[in-house]
Order: structure tokens, then C-alpha cells, then sequence
């Protein structure tokens, strides 16, 4: 009797846990929130290119090839720029009718003068990426602004003394050289193919330290913070289209290799987004597909080709509802808002207008000025860029020939950069040079037709010392200097006169 209320009892359990389970099966049978599906994938994971059945190999990130492969090419660079005495600029004569009775400094103390001001060495570093296996050399502007001179420190702790080859604040970049054969060098990979959440490096020598390597993922693409300038320190110059990401960038880090897991160069570290001035989130890298593009131009013809669309533009997603049903825009269009253009520019020419919405640039969406500013910039003036703009709903692609800043399709040479300055150069003798007290210059032997007759009151024989603050001792130095810029000062010296001038010029 026992033995059957045990089997009984065992069946009626059997029973009751099978019906809990059918139960609980019937009224659970969707996924838990975040839990994925073995038989689908959400359609973000199918675009992003995931197998069905897999969200992640859940294998750990391997950056050991890439660094190895990278560090090498990854150089110290160490600036020193030397004391300097500044003046108010107001120039006097060799000798003045009083300082026979009381001295110059009298004189001055009483009636004024050249107030004068010491500024003391100072030293610097930054990072930069070998990109030939002869000493070329790619880092930021900034980096080496003003150095009067500069080492380069490889990985192997050899150290040489490097060559400024040119330079474009613009674009924050400057292309140095060493004397050096068999150098370990970075490959270039394609910026345009970076995505927003893949794994980057970051490796250079930040803080004075050695060869650092930090690791992040990309956080945004085409961002703009204002910080680049022309050569006249004008903003709306700058060029900025930066890489975001997230990898640990600090002081000295400027200059240095954004590299991908194939060990690829696809940007130069340039920023960083901190209150205090060191890392403390963000870190931004110039894309080496621009890169690519200034290094070539300051090699090959000693200043940036910088090209012009040839249009004014707001981004559509700035415009108000008011100002997109004024103009008959959808509400919802996004890319470029033609607010005005110049009829003798490039775009006006190839069709587009007033109120056209630009979709995409080389085939490319675009819907900030960033994005506009990293496609154009990848282009020379006289080339050919297709656009594709939107108008009464229709969409159209032209092609636009490229101008440059002053409506030719012309490229900018050393000559022609000083040829428009209208006067007659040459360098100025080592031995003169000397016995001047300067380390070098650029002799100004006739001033003919042109800028400097038209806009100052520079005479014959005025010797160039800087433009723009920065030094120059040949015509071809003078020449990548003034580069593409709008507006140069031209500091200088007359022989036999005390003190030194500046002439402010718009080119």
C-alpha cells in the first residue's frame, strides 16, 4: 500500500513540474531585452557585417604586430629656439644730435625708444612619423614653429639634426628631413576607410617619456574645434577634419602615428579635447589622406595646392523651419546649403546656384563644412571634383574644375610666390651676414611694379629677416613660408640703421 502512494505521489509531480514548464515556455517565448535570437540578427548587426547566429567572436583585441611594426617608425623630435631680443620696432638713426652730451640710453630714458625685452631660450619636443626610408619626416606645425633648431631622436637612439623642408599651419603639418638611408618607415593606409568604432594606437612620446603606445577605438570622424590658422591667423583658413578617438594622447604626443591593427598609418595625432591640458577623454588626429596630399605638395613644389570649390555655405541641419519652407527645402535635407557663390568660381561655372543642397563630394556624403573641407582639400587646382547637388527634389552630380585662392587653375611654384611680391630678391652672403650679426636673410635689391610698391614704403636694400615671425635666410625659405597665406608681415632691416621694421602685406 505504501509502495503505490510513492508511485502515486512520484506521477502527480511528474505531472505538475511537466505542465509548469509547458506553461512557462507558452508565455516566455520571446528573448530577454539585449539577448539575440540564434535564427536572426537585429538589421544594425547585419549592416555592420555580422553572420547570422554571431554578435562577437568574444576574441581579445591584438595590437603586439601593429606596434611592433610602428614604433620603429615613430621618431623623438627636440626644438630649441633661441633667445631673442624684442623691440618696439621703431627704428632710429645710427646716432642722434644728443648722445654725444648724454648716451643713447639717457636719451631714451627721457624721450623714449626702442624699449627692448629679452626672450629667453626654450625648448621643446613633439613626436613625428618617418614616411620614406630617406629621412622624410611628417609631423604638426606646431610642433616645430619658430625652432630655430631641430633634433630628431629614432627609436634606436640615434640622433640627427633634421632639415625643415616646408610647412602649412593651415593644415597644421610640417615635412622634415634627416640625412639617412635604410630607415624603418610607416605605410600609409586610407582615412576614407576608417570606421567609427574600430580599434586605433596611438604612439609617440608624450611627456618626454619614451615610445608610448595607447590603445582606443575611433569615436568620431570630420571633426572641427577651430584650433588650425593660416599663415595670417585667420580661423576661417584653418583646415580641420579630425579623426576622434578615445586612445590616451598627452603633451609631446603631437606629430605622432594613429596606426590601425594592420599597422597602417591613418592619421597624425594633432589634439587633445582637456581642461587641464593633458589627456583626459578625447585625442585628435589629422586624416593621412590629407596627409598624404600636403606632404606630397610641400615636397614637390615647396607649398601646399590648396584648392577652391568656389562656393558660401551653411550645413542644412542649421537652417530654421522658417528658412527651409522660405525656400522650398524639405524638412528633413541634410548636406550642404548653398548660401551664395561667386560667379567666377569653379562651382558657379559647372552649374551650381544659390540655393542648391550638396549631397555628396567625390561621391562621398558630406553634411559639415569638415567634410567639405577634407574632400576639396584633397584636390590640386585645375583638377576635376564631382558634385553631386540637390535642387526641386532632384538630384544632379556635375563637375566642378577646381580653382585656387585666386581664380586661376594655375599651381602656386617658390617663383611665383615671390614674383607677386613685385621685387627683385637675393639671398644675403654668409659673410655679410656676419658682420650684420644675423645668421641670414633675403636681400630686397629693387622693388619694381607690384605689392610692396603698391602697399608699403619699403626702399631698396631692405634685408628680410622674418616673415610672420618666422626666420628665413634664402628666397626658397621666404617662399614656403608666405605658402597660401592672405596676409604676411616682412620684418626687417635697413643697413646702417638701428632697430627693425615691419611692413604688414595682403597678398
Amino acid at each position: 500500500m505504501k509502495f503505490k502512494q510513492v508511485l502515486l505521489t512520484t506521477f502527480i509531480s511528474g505531472v505538475t513540474a511537466f505542465g509548469v514548464l509547458m506553461g512557462y515556455q507558452y508565455f516566455n517565448a520571446g528573448p530577454l531585452l539585449g539577448e539575440a535570437k540564434t535564427t536572426a540578427l537585429p538589421s544594425n548587426y547585419k549592416y555592420a557585417g555580422f553572420s547570422e547566429g554571431m554578435v562577437s567572436d568574444g576574441g581579445p583585441a591584438d595590437f603586439t604586430s601593429s606596434a611592433e611594426a610602428s614604433i620603429p617608425a615613430v621618431v623623438h623630435i627636440k626644438t630649441k629656439t633661441n633667445a631673442k631680443t624684442a623691440t618696439n620696432n621703431l627704428p632710429r638713426q645710427p646716432q642722434n644730435p644728443f648722445s654725444d652730451f648724454f648716451g643713447d640710453d639717457i636719451f631714451e630714458q627721457f624721450f623714449g625708444g626702442r624699449g627692448q625685452r629679452i626672450i629667453p631660450e626654450q625648448q621643446a619636443s613633439g613626436s613625428g612619423v618617418l614616411i620614406s626610408e630617406d629621412g622624410y619626416i611628417v609631423t604638426n606645425n606646431h610642433v616645430v614653429e619658430k625652432a630655430d633648431v631641430i633634433n630628431i631622436t629614432l627609436h634606436n637612439k640615434k640622433t640627427y639634426a633634421a632639415k625643415l623642408i616646408g610647412t602649412d599651419p593651415a593644415y597644421d603639418l610640417a615635412v622634415l628631413k634627416i640625412e639617412a638611408r635604410g630607415l624603418p618607415y610607416l605605410l600609409y593606409g586610407n582615412s576614407d576607410d576608417v570606421k567609427i568604432g574600430q580599434w586605433v594606437l596611438a604612439i609617440g612620446y608624450p611627456l618626454n617619456l619614451e615610445t608610448t603606445v595607447t590603445a582606443g577605438i575611433v569615436s568620431a570622424k570630420s571633426r572641427s574645434l577651430g584650433l588650425n590658422r593660416d599663415r595670417s591667423g585667420n580661423t576661417m583658413g584653418g583646415v580641420e577634419s579630425f579623426i576622434q578617438t578615445d586612445a590616451a594622447v598627452n603633451k609631446g604626443n603631437s606629430g605622432g602615428a594613429l596606426v590601425d591593427k594592420e599597422g597602417l598609418l591613418v592619421g597624425v595625432n594633432s589634439a587633445i579635447a582637456s581642461p587641464t591640458g593633458f589627456y583626459s577623454g578625447y585625442s585628435y588626429a589629422i586624416p593621412v589622406n590629407i596627409v598624404k596630399k600636403v606632404v606630397d605638395d610641400i615636397v614637390k613644389f615647396g607649398t601646399v595646392q590648396r584648392a577652391y570649390l568656389g562656393i558660401n555655405f551653411v550645413n542644412a541641419s542649421d537652417l530654421t523651419e522658417e528658412e527651409k519652407k522660405r525656400d522650398g527645402i524639405p524638412l528633413n535635407t541634410h548636406g550642404i546649403y548653398v548660401s551664395d557663390l561667386p560667379k567666377d568660381g569653379g562651382a558657379y561655372e559647372a552649374g551650381i546656384r544659390k540655393g542648391d543642397i550638396i549631397r555628396k563630394l567625390n561621391g562621398r556624403s558630406v553634411n559639415s563644412s569638415a567634410e567639405v573641407q577634407e574632400q576639396v582639400s584633397l584636390f590640386k587646382p585645375g583638377e576635376k571634383l564631382p558634385v553631386t547637388y540637390l535642387r526641386d527634389g532632384r538630384e544632379t552630380t556635375v563637375t566642378v574644375t577646381l580653382k585656387n585662392k585666386v581664380g586661376t587653375y594655375d599651381l602656386v611654384t617658390v617663383d611665383a610666390v615671390t614674383d607677386m611680391l613685385g621685387a627683385d630678391l637675393i639671398n644675403l652672403e654668409k659673410d655679410k651676414a656676419k658682420a650684420f650679426g644675423v645668421k641670414g636673410g633675403v636681400i630686397v635689391k629693387k622693388i619694381n611694379k607690384g605689392i610692396l610698391n603698391d602697399q608699403t614704403r619699403m626702399k631698396d636694400g631692405f634685408i628680410i629677416l622674418r616673415i610672420n615671425e618666422q626666420e628665413v635666410q634664402s628666397k626658397e625659405e621666404m617662399s614656403k613660408i608666405i605658402g597660401n597665406s592672405k596676409n604676411i608681415i616682412i620684418t626687417g632691416f635697413y643697413p646702417g640703421y638701428d632697430g627693425l621694421y615691419e611692413y604688414p602685406v595682403s597678398l
